[in-house]
Parts: structure tokens; C-alpha cells; sequence
């Protein structure tokens, strides 16, 4: 099922359109079948990106490099934010249509980067107090939203120019503190 919704997001131009009448018909299940496995649309978004996110969350959680205790914390959180940039343009239509929908900062995937960004900057200055990371993480997340990178790279940013960016300004984050 969760094949056949990808391969119907990957081929729509809207996959924000992508109706669970389509994936059922693609996956050969009925809707109903659909609606027990994930609830609703937002759970089968859900449950797709957790299949492809796995390996970054793998990636953080056993300290694979960049994320081992030999790198900075600063280094961890350039790290992470850019692996976050690299697999949302990596699965724009995934990424397209679960941002298009409401609740997206209640996911179980927003709030996971949420807390290792916010953990990665707490760790980055000892000098930074919670509500301030929390803040923090929020706005560099925000600049990681689809529609938000996608209109920078049709005015002309490369993916390398937001990368560096992307780092400078999570830099920029420390070093107010």
C-alpha cells in the first residue's frame, strides 16, 4: 500500500490531489482497508515518511558520523539540518503532500526534528536557556518547509548556495547566544 501511494505521489503534479480512492485502486486493497491501516490520509503520509526518514533517524540516534560525540555540537546541528534539506528535496512529492495539510507541526516526524534540532543547539552553548532552543529549532525548521525551498531554487538559489546558507544561519543561531 505504501508503494503504491509513493509511486502515485512521485507521478502526480499535485500529489496534494492524490485521493485514497487512487491509492486503494493502486494497491489493489479496498479503501476501507486503507482507512484501518492508517486512519486517514495524514496517517499513510505519516507512515511513508517513516520509512524513508528511517535511516537518518537511525543515523542521529547511534551516533553514526556526523552525528557521533567526535563531531561539535554545532557540526551535528549544520549536520542535520542539511540532512533534513537533502531528504525533503529527495522526496519533494512525499514531502509536498503531507505539508499541504493541516496538522503537520503535531506529526511525530516535525516533532522529532524539533527536539534533536532544539537538543543540538542546547548542546551547541551551555549558555542558551530551553525557550530560546525552542524557538530556535522552530525557526530553522521553518525554513526547511517544501514550498519555501522549492520557490528559492526557481529564483535561481542552488541547492549548494541553500546548503551553505542553511549552515551560516544555524551558525548564526549559536553565536547569539
Amino acid at each position: 500500500m505504501l508503494a503504491a501511494a509513493d509511486m502515485l505521489f512521485a507521478q502526480s503534479k499535485l500529489p496534494g490531489s492524490v485521493t485514497m480512492d487512487a491509492i486503494a485502486a493502486a494497491a489493489s486493497v479496498g479503501k476501507g482497508t486503507l482507512f484501518r491501516a492508517f486512519g486517514n490520509r495524514d496517517g499513510l503520509l505519516d507512515a511513508l515518511w517513516a520509512t524513508k526518514i528511517a535511516i537518518l533517524k537511525e543515523r542521529v540516534t547511534t551516533g553514526v558520523p556526523p552525528f557521533d560525540e567526535s563531531a561539535t555540537p554545532l557540526d551535528r546541528l549544520i549536520a542535520f539540518l542539511d540532512s533534513i534539506l537533502m531528504f525533503k528535496i529527495a522526496n519533494r512529492h512525499l514531502i509536498h503532500a503531507r505539508e499541504a495539510t493541516g496538522g503537520l507541526l503535531q506529526s511525530p516526524h516535525y516533532r522529532w526534528m524539533h527536539a534533536e534540532t532544539k537538543n543540538f543547539i542546547m548542546e551547541a552553548s551551555n549558555q542558551v536557556d530551553e525557550d530560546y532552543a525552542i524557538y530556535s529549532a522552530h525557526a530553522l525548521l521553518s525554513a526547511l518547509h517544501i514550498d519555501l525551498i522549492d520557490q528559492m531554487l526557481a529564483q535561481g538559489l542552488s541547492v549548494e548556495t541553500i546548503r551553505r546558507l542553511q549552515a551560516a544561519r544555524g551558525k548564526g543561531v549559536i553565536r547569539i547566544v
